[in-house]
This record gives C-alpha cells, structure tokens and sequence, in this order.
C-alpha cells in the first residue's frame, strides 16, 4: 500500500487503461475499487486513515484488537459474487466461521430469546416465550421471505436513479405495505411484547427507527434464517486487507493517511481529486465512499447542486448516534461461561427509548446495549486468557437542539454502561477490566467525517430508501458515483457491498488511453 502521494501517480498508463480514484477505504469503496479494476480502471483508493476498512477497521492495544464497527457478517453470498467477479476465490482469502447462536437477547424480567438459524429450535423459542404466537411467527416469516426476494434481490441490486424505477415498483410497494413500519408489522403478528422487539429492532443495525422506517425491512429476519450469521476470523478488517490486496493484485493503489479535500468539476464532468495538502489527483471517473452528505457539502462545496443542495441535507433525517465502549479484561477467559459471540441487553423500555434516541434527541437515564465478545470465537482478538468486547449503546445524533455535550458526558455515560453490565451480564467485570477506549457522536464525526456524527449515514425512512436515496451515479457531474452507507440501497455490510454491485452496472468499462 503506498503511503505517501506520487503527483504522477494517475498518469494514463503504459497498459493503456484509464484511471479513476475512489474516495475512502471503507467496505463500499473497497467492493467498488474491487469492481471497477475487473472492468478495466487502473484504481486508486484515498483515505485519511491509517488501514482500510473504514467503520470496519479496527486498533489494537494491550494484545486486544478492538473490531470497530461491523461485527455480524450476514449475505455471505454477496462478497463471494464481488470476489468472483475478479477472478478470485473469497473462501481462500477469508475464514469465515457460522455462529450459533446468531446472538442472545436478554430482558428486564430475566427472560431470555436466543435467534438462530435452525427452524425447528427457533420455533421452540417462540413457543417457550408465547406459545399463543406460534401462527404468528409462522406468517412473520413468510411475509420476511416476501420482503427479501423483492427488497434485496431486486431493489437492493440494481440502480434506483431514474424517477421510472421507482413508479414501476410502487404497485408492490402498496401491496407489501411498505407504509407500515417494522415495528408495526411485527405487532400485527405477536402479541407478545418481548417478540415484538425481537422481531422488529433490526433497523436499529442500519441506523433506523424501527417504530418508523418501512417494514421491508423485516427482510433481514429471512436474511439470518437463510444464510446464517458469521464472523470473519480476525475481524471484519480482516475483509478489508483482503480487499485491499485484491485491488493491488489488480494493479490498483491505495493511499493511506492521505483526506480528499474537493472533487473538481471541469465543464460538468468529474476531473480529479485535490488532497488537504494541496496535491491536485486526476481522473476522469470518481467514487466517493465519503458520507452522502460529506460528499455533496464538502467535496463539492464550490460547485452548485441540483439536488442535493445544503438545504435538502439540512432537512433529511440522519441515523441516530452510537456510544461505543471497547474494552478488553483481565483473566477472564474462564469467567461467563453464558455470555456467547452476540447479546443484546434490552432496557427497561423499548418505544419510550426509541422516541428518546430518534425524536426528542434526549440522552435517556436506561439504556440497551449489543455486547460483542469475540475472543470466544477468535483467539487472535485477546490475549491468552483475556476477553475483548464492545458494548454500543444508541444514542442521539449532534443535531438536536438539546445536543449532548460529549466532552463533559462521555466518561458518565460508560460508568453507567459499565454498572448495567455488571449487574445484568459481567458479574465482577469492574475490577478485570484493562484497556479501556470510548467513542461517542463526536468520535464519528471526526474520525469518519459522519454529518451529526450519525452511526449510518441517512436513515432508511420510506422517503429516504431506493429513489428517494442519493444515487449511485450523481446528477452534479458526468463520471462522478457514489458507494455506501449513504447511497442506495443502504447502510449494513451487505448493502455498502451491494452498492458497488449497483455502481458496476452504470459504470462503463475501462476505455483505453493513449
């Protein structure tokens, strides 16, 4: 990997293929550097961290490596089809385990739900939970199956960027009543209320309000049925240094600790990249894997928008913020032997705490935690002896009007996200704990250039999804695309992944140059 920038670096080259520069070495922009060198571009990847993978990269301390962001890998299919379309095998490249359970949730009363992808044994956790719901459940999934073969097999995987795609779904649209919201649908068909958020807080892993966005959603019930939930040894970053060696294997180049400053517009066609330092990058195809609204604020600040104009962002509806505690413990290896991979420790309430997060923007005293615990799948993360963990706690966005001041909570807030563990799952966790790291909204709105510090970009409400999204391909500029979180079809690894399939469709192969 180069870590430093070569003026000459895209230059047209002596094989004749032409350039194009990718903004970020997140997954999106890695999968769409991935696909633009099978069709011929010479790649070169920007990013101002010092590893790629972007939210799924990952710091290591004190012999713990602390996984970022993405934990849960749940298309496996999707990077098995990126990596065959580059000739490559993924299987070879990357150890992916299959978990199971897929996670454990945990309630107030001492109840206890555990999701996997065996049938038979799902069922029987509905019926010890409410035997009165097991027809429920039963509908549930196959409204979910429904969901996923029209939501992501179809929507997910081809551009969305002609107002004609979207008329042409509507019908399906009203049928699977995509008005509705996940939660909504879910209390349509249990009426337990513990099965209810079982069944509806997976927005919540893409940055939606399940009490709001569209219940197609409810796909990814039938995403962990079908395809299981894995874990890629050494972590997702793991994935990303894949990756990474995919694109130099392919003649590609990424520069690392470098930030893109401004695209450049020359007679309303894409023309290159200037860096903060001042270096000028050209090429006349780009992909920004920066936030959407980073994008089209920042990197295009002295160019005028068509659509996404600073007014239309300032009005859109960001994805909450994420409190994220990584910490690693001291001979704990033996210690809580009933806390697997994955738990989700559901507080005292669940609308009332959504409406606090999304709505009011409030900062709540109670609080639900996703815990990651990957030393006791992966060795490599702790060690000998020790644990790792993360415990991620959703919290508000920066941009409400009560904002939390970070600087001054932070420290507060771990206390208290340190007792709720102690007291519902790490019993004695207090005096093992070593290493210790936080990050806040503020931490993703500097380290990951995240408008509002929002954990995922725009949220996948109904009018914020497919059209409705920023494009893959921009209005603003000829040769100008856009990949991820922000973009269709979404946020969650398979749809940055997914995005770059999209991109691959509009993009054109590689002309030669002289």
């Amino acid at each position: 990997m180069v870590t430093r920038v070569d003026p000459e670096a895209l230059a047209p080259t002596l094989d004749g293929r032409g350039r194009a520069i990718v903004i970020g070495a997140g997954l999106g922009g890695l999968a769409a550097a991935m696909r633009l060198g099978a069709k011929g571009w010479r790649v070169t990847v920007i990013d101002r961290l010092d590893m790629p993978g972007g939210r799924g990269s990952s710091i290591s301390r004190g012999g713990h490596r602390f996984d970022l962001g993405p934990t849960i890998v749940t298309v496996p299919q999707v990077f098995r089809e990126l990596w065959a379309a580059t000739g490559r095998d993924f299987d070879k490249d990357v150890d992916l385990r299959p978990l199971d359970p897929f996670y454990e949730i945990r309630f107030e009363d001492g109840s206890a739900f555990a999701a996997t992808g065996d049938r038979e044994r799902l069922r029987a956790e509905v019926e010890r939970l409410s035997p009165g719901d097991l027809k429920g459940f039963e509908r549930f999934l196959k409204d979910s199956q429904a969901r996923y073969r029209f939501g992501f097999e179809d929507l997910g995987r081809r551009p969305m960027n002609r107002l004609w795609d979207l008329v042409k779904v509507l019908p399906t649209f009203g049928l699977l009543r995509a008005d509705r919201s996940v939660h909504a649908h879910a209390a349509r068909r249990f009426r337990d209320e513990r099965l209810r958020m079982a069944f509806s807080f997976h927005p919540l892993f893409i940055g939606g309000d399940p009490l709001h966005v569209t219940s197609m959603y409810i796909l990814v019930s039938h995403l962990e049925a079908a395809f299981g939930v894995h874990y890629a040894m050494g972590g997702v970053a793991a994935i990303a240094k894949a990756m990474a060696r995919v694109i130099e294997d392919q003649g590609g180049a990424l520069l690392l600790g470098e930030e893109a400053d401004e695209i450049l517009i020359e007679n309303g066609a894409a023309a290159g990249v200037r860096l903060t330092g001042g270096e000028v990058l050209k090429a006349p195809l780009i992909v920004s894997n920066a936030d959407a609204g980073h994008t089209y604020t920042r990197l295009l600040r002295n160019h005028g928008k068509r659509r996404w104009t600073d007014a239309k962002l300032k009005r859109a509806r960001w994805s909450m913020g994420l409190f994220v505690w990584y910490f690693g413990t001291k001979g704990t290896k033996g210690m809580w032997p009933d806390v697997g991979h994955h738990t989700i420790l559901n507080g005292p309430r669940y609308a009332g705490l959504l409406d606090d997060i999304f709505m009011k923007g409030r900062l709540a005293e109670d609080m639900s935690l996703y815990v990651h615990r990957p030393s006791v799948t992966d060795p490599t993360a702790a060690p000998e002896g020790d644990d790792t963990f993360y415990a991620l706690s959703p919290v508000p966005h920066l941009g409400h009007d009560n904002g939390v001041d970070w600087g001054r909570e932070a420290e507060t807030y771990r206390r208290k996200v340190e007792a709720v563990l102690e007291e519902r799952l790490l019993p004695g966790l207090k005096g093992r704990v070593t290493e210790s790291l936080v990050f806040t909204p503020e931490t993703f709105r500097d380290r990951y250039l995240s408008p509002l510090g929002s954990g995922f970009s725009i949220e996948p409400r109904i009018f914020q999804s497919a059209w409705f999204r920023p494009h893959n391909v921009s209005e603003e500029a000829k040769g100008l695309y856009l990949v991820g979180a922000g973009t269709h079809p979404g946020a969650g690894l398979p749809g940055v992944i997914a995005s770059a399939e999209v991109l691959s469709k509009l993009v054109p192969d590689a002309a030669p140059v002289r």
